[in-house]
């Protein structure tokens, strides 16, 4: 069985997320897509977050039409009361680290099971820069969501120096769009290069906060979540 992994802030989950997720599926044949907010990602540590309940809401509703799509608290707090989800819960070391989760899940798999990382081409431009970064393309493949601007060299290059290939390999590539499958000696990678939606969600949060329609942006559910909670309003 194939199963994604998708982490992040979702502070709101939107359009672009479900996309790409729906594009890992078809293009890798995920049985299960894990949509992971993280407690305290990392790289956003000083960053105000939505309280992880509202976003696990938002991805719950968000996802409650895709039966391959699942909210996760594999990064829940832990006064998070997750009920349902409980036994998938477990108590990891802030902050979240995502080759911590990626082993933590890897313990339920069968041998036959694989492990997909879906991620955007910006983030993934910093992945040399995460904990374990070497680590995390043995545990698994990467599924990254291209867009405009970005070259074959340029995914190539973004890779920790131990997996990264010699420039004079990389050179003729870089006027090459970053698309199709990247397989480089300990390194896996999917791009998909048909998702690329201009949606940020900090655009989403300012939108919110000046009280306009956000239905292009999320799904309905999610919207009216978002309204009726009160998320991103100036306080």
């Amino acid at each position: 069985m194939n199963i994604g992994l998708f982490g992040g802030t979702f502070d709101p989950i939107h359009r672009g997320h479900l996309a790409l997720a729906r594009a890992a599926r078809e293009r890798c044949g995920l049985s299960r897509i894990l949509f992971v907010p993280a407690n305290v990602p990392p790289h956003k540590q000083r960053q105000p977050l939505s309280a992880f309940p509202h976003r696990y809401a938002m991805i719950a509703l968000a996802t409650a039409q895709e039966k391959d799509f699942a909210p996760s608290v594999l990064e829940a707090p832990e006064e998070f009361d997750a009920g349902r989800a409980r036994a998938e819960k477990t108590r990891l070391a802030r902050p979240n680290y995502t080759i911590d989760t990626i082993r933590h899940v890897k313990q339920s798999f069968k041998k036959a099971d694989k492990l997909f990382l879906l991620i955007g081409i910006d983030a993934f431009a910093d992945i040399a820069k995460w904990h374990q970064a070497e680590a995390l393309f043995r545990e698994c493949e990467f599924v990254v969501a291209s867009r405009p601007g970005y070259s074959l060299a340029d995914v190539a290059n973004a890779l920790p120096v131990s997996l990264r290939p010699r420039q004079e390999v990389t050179r003729p590539f870089q006027k090459q769009a970053a698309t199709g499958d990247l397989v480089l000696k300990g390194v896996t990678i999917h791009l998909l290069d048909d998702v690329y939606q201009p949606i940020s969600s900090t655009a989403i949060r300012q939108a919110a906060a000046a009280g306009k329609p956000l239905g292009r942006f999320v799904e309905p559910a999610v919207a009216d979540y978002i309204k009726k909670m009160g998320l991103y309003k100036v306080r």
